[in-house]
C-alpha cells in the first residue's frame, strides 16, 4: 500500500500533539546531560520522516523515557547515554531479525497489551498535571512554575493553571474542527504567549547558518559506558519498549488505521527503532523509540496520514540544521502548561483504550500493572501481569 499523505491545519496539528512528552526529555537531556542539539533534532526528524515513509501512515516518535528520566535525574554523562542506544539498536536488531519479537507475542495476553496502555495513558496525565501546576522535576529544579516566562502567578493563583484552563477550554470547543484544529491553536496561543512574556533566554544569540552534526560528538564510549550502560539504562528499559513501543504501539496502531497499517509489524517496529538508534548514537542524540502513548496523541489531536509525520520531521530538522544550538530559544517559547495539556489529552485517549475489554479477570489484569506501574515502574507493572494473566487464565483463582 502506497504511503498516503495529507498537509492541513487538522494533520499539522497531529504534528504537534506528542510534543509535551518530546520536547521536556529532549530539552532536559541536552541541557543537563549535555547532548547535541544538532543531533537530538537532527536524528528525530528524519526517524520521523522517514517511519512515516515507510509505514505510510501516522507513526509516533519518542525518547525512551526509562532511560531518558534516569540520565536526566542522575545527571550522567553524554557518551554513556549514547552507549545505551547503540546497546539497545543492537538489542533490537537481534530480536527483530531472529523473530524472537513474534514469538514473544504469541505468549503475552491482550490483558496485559491493555494493561500497558492503560498504564501509560495514565502515565502521561499524571505528567501533564504535573506540568501544568509547576510540580514536574525539571519545574522543581528551576524554582518556577514556568521557568521561561516572565510571569509566574495572577496574583495567588499559579499562571500555569490559569494558561492550562484556557488551553483546555480551546482544546474542547476546537478539537474536531478540521479548519481551526485545538491542538494547533494551544501550540500557536502558547508560542504567542512566550513571544509577548517569555524571557527570551538565547535570543541575542540566534544565528542563521548551517549546522551539521559531528559524527561521534563526545568520542566512543569506553567499557566503563558500555557497563553502565547496559546494567542502568537498557535493561530497565527493554521491557518497557517490548511492551509499549512493539507490542501496544502495534495493536494500537491496528485499531486506528486497520488495512492500512499492514507494513507496522513487530519486527518492522524493531528494525525501524534499531537504525534510528544507531543513528543518535553517532550524531550525538538522544535513544529514541516509538510508542502507544505518542500514538495516541497525534491521532486525537488530528493526525491521520504520513503527512503529520513529514511536517513535523521537516520542522524537526531545520531547527537542527539552520539554527543548531540557538534551537533551544525557539522551543523553550512553548510554556510548560501548554505541554502539560497536550500530555492530558494524550493520555485519557491511550487509557480509552481498555473499553474493549469485557472479561473481568482481563480489567483486574490491566488495574493490577496500573496501581503496579504508578507505584514503581511500567517494566515490572508489565511482568507481573503477564504472570499474573497466565495464573487467572488456567482458572484455578477466580475473580
Amino acid at each position: 500500500m502506497r504511503p498516503y499523505y495529507k498537509f492541513n491545519p487538522r494533520e499539522l496539528a497531529g504534528a504537534f500533539g506528542d510534543l509535551g512528552t518530546l520536547l521536556p526529555l529532549s530539552l532536559g537531556m541536552i541541557m543537563i546531560n549535555g547532548l547535541s542539539p544538532c543531533g537530538v533534532f537532527l536524528s528525530l526528524g528524519l526517524f520521523y520522516i522517514v517511519s512515516g515513509m515507510y509505514y505510510g501512515i501516522t507513526v509516533s516518535v519518542q525518547p525512551m523515557k526509562v532511560i531518558g528520566a534516569y540520565a536526566v535525574a542522575m545527571s550522567l554523562n553524554a557518551s554513556q547515554i549514547t552507549a545505551s542506544g547503540l546497546l539497545v539498536g543492537i538489542f533490537l536488531l537481534i530480536i527483530g531479525g531472529t523473530g524472537a519479537i513474534t514469538f514473544l507475542d504469541r505468549y503475552i495476553p491482550q490483558s496485559v497489551v491493555r494493561g500497558v496502555q492503560l498504564a501509560t495513558g495514565t502515565l502521561l496525565i499524571v505528567q501533564g498535571i504535573k506540568f501544568v501546576v509547576g510540580t514536574s522535576k525539571y519545574q522543581l529544579m528551576q524554582g518556577m512554575v514556568e521557568p521561561y516566562l516572565y510571569i509566574q502567578s495572577f496574583k495567588t493563583i499559579p499562571i500555569g493553571i490559569i494558561i492550562g484552563i484556557i488551553c483546555t477550554i480551546i482544546t474542547l470547543l476546537f478539537l474536531d474542527n478540521k479548519k481551526f484544529p485545538g491542538g494547533l491553536l494551544i501550540i500557536l496561543f502558547g508560542l504567542t504567549l512566550g513571544l509577548i512574556w517569555g524571557n527570551h533566554d538565547g535570543f541575542d544569540k540566534i544565528k542563521l547558518g548551517i549546522y551539521l552534526p559531528q559524527l561521534l560528538p563526545f568520542g566512543f564510549p569506553t567499557k566503563g559506558d558500555f557497563s553502565f550502560a547496559l546494567l542502568a539504562l537498557v535493561l530497565p528499559q527493554l521491557p518497557m519498549t517490548i511492551g509499549n513501543a512493539v507490542i501496544a504501539n502495534a495493536d494500537l496502531s491496528q485499531q486506528y488505521f486497520g488495512k492500512a497499517s499492514q507494513k507496522v509489524t513487530y519486527k518492522a517496529l524493531c528494525f525501524t527503532m534499531a537504525l534510528a538508534n544507531f543513528l543518535c548514537f553517532f550524531v550525538g542524540g538522544m535513544p529514541l523509540c516509538h510508542g502507544a502513548g505518542g500514538l495516541a496523541a497525534h491521532y486525537r489531536f488530528g493526525a491521520r496520514t504520513a503527512g503529520s509525520n513529514l511536517m513535523i520531521g521537516i520542522i524537526f530538522i531545520a531547527l537542527a540544521i539552520f539554527l543548531g544550538i540557538h534551537s533551544l530559544a525557539i522551543v523553550n517559547l512553548i510554556p510548560f502548561s501548554v505541554l502539560g495539556i497536550l500530555l492530558i489529552f494524550a493520555g485519557t485517549q491511550l487509557s480509552l483504550s481498555i473499553i474493549d475489554i469485557k472479561e473481568q479477570r482481563d480489567l483486574f489484569v490491566s488495574l493490577i500493572m496500573l496501581g503496579i506501574t504508578l507505584t514503581l515502574n511500567l517494566a515490572i507493572g508489565f511482568g507481573v501481569g503477564i504472570i499474573l494473566a497466565y495464573v487467572l487464565k488456567s482458572k484455578k483463582i477466580t475473580i
